[in-house]
């Protein structure tokens, strides 16, 4: 792995993720842009959007999206099981732990992870890309509400708010059209093009805007810890269910990328919404972005051969 290639690789599919991310960091430090209502427009328009417009370009056949799904699962659920492990060795406690617990086992496959599947393997690889993100986002406004809300909140409430999820309905609009063999009306065709188009940039401006809020935690223990799993331990992981699963180039290198990508920014409204140690939560999604290019940047070298 030469350097040329490790440098090559970096500017030109990490540097312009950087650019426009650190826009939006300029942005939101110069004009004081509110995270919270960019991040709703991105959430209920954008993001559904160009899900369901990967879904239906693409025509993924049941089985390979599937496999993708249990594939996030199982990476999803098996980092989480170590980090509570390793958290009660280390004997964080309770918010600790639970922050740590959010900021590793959801990784930012949105905003990051679908330009940077999509630069590095083109569009074919962002169709599997897009089933990650939609398993991991069900998963994040599900589970990672439970676990951040310690037992607060009931049953009853937590399916209810799965329902509240729009990347829910974008998948499954596309799943039914696909079936049925239904084709858009041109004006709609055309809208939704045209918002799958600046999905991706909006993605990574909002990703900068949300950066901006960095507080630093005197946990330096747990955020080490979580970084650590995050950008070493996630893609080791990955790469082995990727070998026990089979996936093979586009599935591979998608799902493997994705599982890759530092903490989840969103973990940081759940720190807040919550009680947690929202510092400590701030802290490992900037460090873990800060650090990611170094971990990511081999990475795509070793998938791409």
């Amino acid at each position: 792995m030469s350097f040329p290639l490790l440098a090559s690789t970096f500017a030109n599919n990490i540097f312009p993720i950087i650019l426009l991310a650190g826009a939006g960091f300029a942005l939101g430090k110069m004009f004081q842009i509110d995270p919270r209502s960019l991040g709703r427009v991105v959430f209920y328009v954008f993001s559904p959007v160009l899900l369901f417009n990967l879904l239906i370009k693409n025509q993924l056949k049941i089985g390979e999206a599937a496999i993708v799904i249990v594939f996030a699962l199982c990476l999803i659920l098996g980092m989480g099981l170590l980090t509570l492990l390793l958290g009660y060795l280390f004997k964080l406690d309770r918010p600790a732990l639970v922050s740590i617990l959010i900021t590793t086992m959801f990784a930012n496959t949105g905003n990051y992870g679908l330009p940077l599947v999509s630069f590095a393997f083109g569009e074919q690889a962002l169709s599997y890309a897009g089933i990650y993100f939609a398993t991991t986002t069900l998963l994040f406004y599900t589970l990672g509400v439970f676990l951040a809300s310690l037992g607060h909140m009931n049953f009853k409430e937590a399916i209810a708010g799965l329902f509240k999820i729009p990347t829910l309905y974008a998948v499954l609009l596309a799943v039914l059209m696909n079936a049925w063999n239904i084709e858009l009306p041109t004006p709609v065709s055309r809208a939704v093009e045209l918002a799958a188009g600046g999905t991706i940039p909006l993605m990574l401006i909002l990703l900068g805007v949300q950066l901006t809020s960095l507080q630093f935690s005197e946990n330096q223990r747990a955020m080490q810890l979580s970084v650590s799993l995050r950008l070493i331990v996630a893609p080791l992981a990955a790469l082995f269910f990727a070998a026990l699963f089979g996936l093979q180039q586009f599935p591979r290198q998608a799902s493997v990328t994705e599982a890759s990508m530092p903490s989840m920014v969103s973990a940081t409204v759940l720190a807040t919404e919550y009680n947690l140690d929202a510092k400590l939560v701030t802290a490992i999604v900037f460090i873990s972005t800060l650090l990611s290019p170094f971990t990511l940047t081999p990475l795509l070298v070793f998938l791409g051969r």
